[in-house]
């Protein structure tokens, strides 16, 4: 097995990230889009298609009209990113494949990682505010 196959551990060693699938209707891209911004584990994705896909499967080589999804995501989000897109797809085996991003716009970037932030963070970084708060008025 290749190194971070299936765990996002060599994934996970980028601080941002382009993450790719397809599927094979607009409606279906547009929904694993929609719920990825939506858990904050990618900041945004664009939706490209058709395309046109070649591909061995069970032995017979076929084409099929596809949508591609394109993430926006940083490594330390990569897992959770991952598993909504296994437990979310309906295809057997989806394409999920994860390319640094080794440049790009500072502004752009750190958008990507506040968008991301795990609900969990939010909430803590939150409480913590309100408890300072708290104290420095009483």
């Amino acid at each position: 097995m290749a190194a971070g196959a299936g765990t996002g551990t060599a994934a996970g060693t980028a601080a941002w990230l382009t993450v790719l699938t397809t599927t094979d209707a607009p409606e279906k891209a547009e929904a694993l889009a929609r719920g990825a911004v939506e858990a904050r584990a990618a900041a945004c994705a664009q939706i490209t298609g058709p395309v046109t896909s070649v591909y061995r499967w069970k032995g017979a080589v076929e084409t099929a009209s596809e949508w591609q999804v394109l993430f926006k995501t940083t490594g330390a989000r990569y897992d959770a990113l991952e598993a909504y897109l296994l437990a979310a797809h309906d295809y057997d085996t989806p394409e999920i494949i994860a390319t640094p991003v080794v440049r790009g716009s500072a502004d752009y970037l750190r958008w990507v990682e506040e968008e991301t932030v795990a609900e969990e963070s939010m909430e803590a970084e939150s409480v913590t505010e309100e408890t300072v708060a708290e104290e420095t008025a009483e």
